[in-house]
């Protein structure tokens, strides 16, 4: 509105109110396109893979930038469109495949645990796994044993 109603530079304005002038560009675009809709905040949105490439194509074809894109388009951030063009030049179209969000609904089966055998174990199994036990706590008292040396060392002797 200060830009618009006293022909001030978007400069002054930004420097004005301590806003960042390519921020101040974008949310012009915006609600010059959109209204004040355009500067509503805007959910998280799920983009096809024809919108995403109809996006690149229109950046290539016509020669606009990322902002021009986002204001035409009506994407939020520029950063999105960035990310479009960088998995598009590393993996082609299916670079622009919805990537699952969120936590993994199941774990790996790498990072899940060993479930314990029905079976119960020998008497050979039961040795190594216990053998196992005590070497882990072994070495875990000798670590500390070191490390509680070393802090002992540090501390400056009074005296």
């Amino acid at each position: 509105e200060l830009h618009q109603n006293s022909y001030r530079s978007i400069e002054s304005v930004a420097t004005e109110k301590g806003f960042n002038e390519s921020n101040l560009r974008k949310w012009i675009g915006f609600y010059h396109k959109y209204g004040i809709s355009g500067l509503k905040p805007r959910k998280n949105r799920s983009y096809s893979v024809k919108f995403k490439l109809e996006v690149l194509k229109a950046i290539e074809t016509d020669f606009i930038s990322q902002r021009e894109a986002c204001i035409r388009f009506d994407i939020a951030a520029q950063s999105t469109v960035l990310n479009w063009q960088r998995d598009y030049e590393k993996n082609g179209i299916l670079g622009l495949e919805n990537k699952p969000r969120g936590r993994p609904k199941i774990m790996n089966d790498y990072k899940r645990k060993k479930r314990k055998s029905e079976k119960p174990l020998t008497r050979e199994e039961e040795l190594l796994l216990e053998n196992e036990k005590l070497r882990a706590e072994n070495d875990f008292l000798k670590k500390l044993d070191a490390l509680t040396l070393k802090k002992n060392k540090q501390k400056p002797s009074k005296g």
